[in-house]
């Protein structure tokens, strides 16, 4: 099929759905595309639940060949937390040879135009979205998380934040036309007159970091920000996570080839058991935009020695929720419950730290003391998790030994008000399944603080005991503004505390959710809506998705001439 027949029919194709993502960044309404429930699926081309296993079982052991070039090895060692081993091994790059090669392609990339590869995203992201059920299986047994919140997290919603991301992409792009004239008056002698041209060109070869927790969700919007505003995409997964976004790949290569392009333009770098590559790529000058998830101290590396390149790091925070009263006591046990329960704590939004006032706090039902406060939240999340079915749907597995390792060294940090304890899983005996502990620690005590102003990545909470809440609100900008804070929560009636709480979020720069008592939960993130992360404080340089976090993935030429 010749390219421009197929940029016809990607235009007619994606172009209202293109310009529904623009609407809902405008308005911040809800809005998707991408079906969260996998009934929705099994029609028009997409897998059901039973194809889509089947696609993920018969990856098993094989070979994911992408003929992208430069490939010296093979290597792979993937294992689910799940217990199964993947089997499956990625081309192994030799990048003196891959990266000249996804250089060769941009000049037709970028000559495309912001519509053209806006289209060509979304024609990614739809194939992907067919193979949703497929896609939730690789999540699944790369990430540990649960199955359903795999087919959720890392299908439907995040296809929103790569779609997202295109949006903001465009809109970027579009906002100097391609072409003006120019005449300035010249009183009686003839006007200067010049035409313009102006040309969105990409910085380089974008590389994307992944991570081990959310390989898709956290991978999508520097992936396709890039590669929608005119770069070659380098994707450097998690050891751990590889088969997510090889898949991701090896969808992105064929669609470009399909639509004219040169499919080296998205690649994969898969890694030797050990080997850590990614400080080399990093630092490569053909690198020029790094988008990475993971550690506060590589993410630190990278913004100090990979100065080539544009970084956007998403790293380490300490998420806090105030707690100072509620008119809604079971709803806010309820909630705070299932947050600190989800994914057994492996989220970047989180709560770890749960600040409240040693003499109590008032709710509709009367007071309750800090001690009635933490039992009672204890037994919150021991109901929730009381059924052993419905605790493995919710908290997933393990995601590997650092995580377990946390876990039970929490419990020495301070008195336990509830104990983690052990979940089998009759469908995969081997998965490491453990419910929330929850630490109770004096927020006075420079021993505790050493405890809890740090990032316990895991299911680890601290119930920490402050003076007052105006104590609680400079603990918590204290938190913000050292250790950064990707989501902070506060649970008040009182408009005094509230204020308090919104103006320390505002002047350090982290996203506030407040009272939450029903199915919205602070670890919670919509596309097109809320913002993940502020870029404002310590836990993120940038924030997704907004038009900071595109702007400086391309440079603007021009190029001028006489009328």
């Amino acid at each position: 099929m010749a390219a421009e027949l197929t940029a016809h029919q990607l235009i007619a194709q994606h172009r209202p759905t293109l310009d529904q993502a623009l609407e809902a960044i405008r308005t911040r309404a809800y809005w998707s595309p991408h079906p969260e429930h996998p009934k929705a699926y099994g029609e028009n081309g997409s897998l059901d639940a039973v194809a889509g296993k089947a696609a993920f079982d018969a990856l098993l052991g094989s070979r994911l060949d992408l003929g992208q070039p430069g490939t010296d090895d093979w290597v792979g060692g993937e294992t689910s937390p799940y217990g199964i081993e993947l089997g499956v091994t990625y081309p192994h790059a030799d990048v003196d040879t891959l990266l000249p090669a996804m250089r060769a392609g941009q000049r037709a990339w970028r000559d495309a135009g912001a519509e053209m590869r806006a289209v060509v995203c979304l024609e990614i992201l739809k194939r992907i979205s067919d193979r949703t059920h497929e896609f939730a299986h690789a999540v699944m047994h790369t990430s540990g998380q649960a199955f359903m919140m795999a087919f959720q997290a890392g299908g439907p919603h995040a296809q929103d934040r790569g779609l997202e991301a295109v949006a903001y992409a465009y809109v970027e792009q579009v906002r100097t036309p391609d072409n003006a004239e120019w005449t300035k008056p010249q009183g009686k002698r003839d006007p200067l007159a010049l035409t313009k041209r102006f040309t969105p060109v990409p910085r380089g070869v974008a590389l994307v970091i992944g991570c081990n927790t959310f390989p898709t969700w956290n991978g999508y919007p520097g992936l396709f920000a890039s590669l929608a505003t005119g770069n070659a995409v380098l994707v450097k997964p998690h050891p751990r996570a590889v088969l997510p976004l090889a898949l991701t790949v090896q969808v992105a290569r064929e669609v470009l080839a399909e639509a004219g392009f040169d499919p080296n333009l998205v690649a994969l770098a898969a890694e030797r058991a050990g080997e850590g590559i990614a400080k080399t790529l990093a630092t490569r000058p053909e690198i020029r935009i790094i988008d990475y998830t993971g550690s506060t101290a590589f993410g630190d590396w990278l913004e100090a020695n990979a100065r080539q390149a544009q970084v956007y790091t998403e790293k380490a925070g300490v998420n806090t929720v105030l707690v100072e009263s509620t008119d809604n006591y079971k709803g806010m046990l309820s909630n705070l419950a299932f947050s600190l329960s989800l994914y057994s704590g492996q989220m970047c939004t989180t709560p770890q730290n749960l600040l409240i006032p040693r003499d109590g706090i008032r709710t509709e039902e009367g007071p309750r003391s800090y001690d009635e406060v933490v039992a009672d939240l204890a037994r919150s999340v021991g109901g929730l998790l009381g059924d052993d079915a419905r605790a493995n749907g919710l908290l997933g597995a393990i995601v590997n030994p650092d995580v377990k390792a946390r876990l039970e060294a929490a419990a020495g940090l301070g008195e336990v008000a509830l104990a983690s304890r052990e979940i089998a899983n009759p469908e995969f005996p081997d998965a490491v399944v453990r419910t929330p502990v929850i630490v109770k620690l004096d927020g006075a005590k420079p021993d505790d603080q050493a405890a809890f102003m740090n990032e316990c990545f895991g299911p680890v909470s601290f119930a920490v005991a402050v003076d007052s809440a105006a104590d609680a609100v400079a603990l918590l900008r204290r938190t913000i503004s050292s250790r950064g804070a990707m989501t902070v929560g506060a649970y008040t009636t009182s408009e005094e505390v509230e204020e308090a709480v919104q103006e320390a979020c505002l002047e350090e720069c982290a996203q506030l959710s407040l009272n939450l008592t029903g199915g919205v939960y602070v670890n919670q993130t919509a596309a097109f809506s809320d913002f993940h992360g502020s870029g404002g404080n310590p836990a993120a340089n940038a924030a997704l998705c907004d038009g900071a976090f595109v702007a400086n993935r391309f440079r603007v030429v021009e190029v001028r001439r006489e009328a």
